[in-house]
């Protein structure tokens, strides 16, 4: 069963202002989004602790969200940089409200596999 922030989305987490940039694409941005926040993910986000929600797109269709990520990954960094500030200009964690970890009764997202 969905959330209300169950979605398709392409999406950029980054480590802090102009820090190290992640783009990816998920059919879940919610539980996603947990799973970069929680380490859940060994490797690049993991490393380089991207765990800050920049920049998301909603897609109603996965393949657009596959093409934009890839599209947004070819991108230079100051392009990247620029659609963040676009939308985003103070470089907020667009998810910092969406995890009510201090609710005894809140159980973690889930993506499935």
């Amino acid at each position: 069963m969905g959330t209300h922030r169950t979605f398709i989305a392409t999406y950029i987490m980054g480590s802090g202002r102009n820090g190290t940039l992640y783009v990816g694409m998920t059919a879940n941005l919610f539980a996603r989004v947990w799973k970069h926040k929680t380490h859940a993910f060994p490797g690049f986000t993991d490393d380089h602790d991207c765990t800050r929600l920049l920049w998301f797109e909603r897609h109603v269709w996965v393949v657009d969200a596959i093409r934009r990520e890839k599209r947004i990954k070819k991108w230079l960094r100051d392009w990247k940089l620029a659609l963040i500030e676009r939308d985003n200009p103070e470089w907020l964690d667009l998810a910092a409200e969406w995890y009510p970890e201090n609710d005894p009764d809140w159980v973690p997202p889930e993506e499935p596999d």
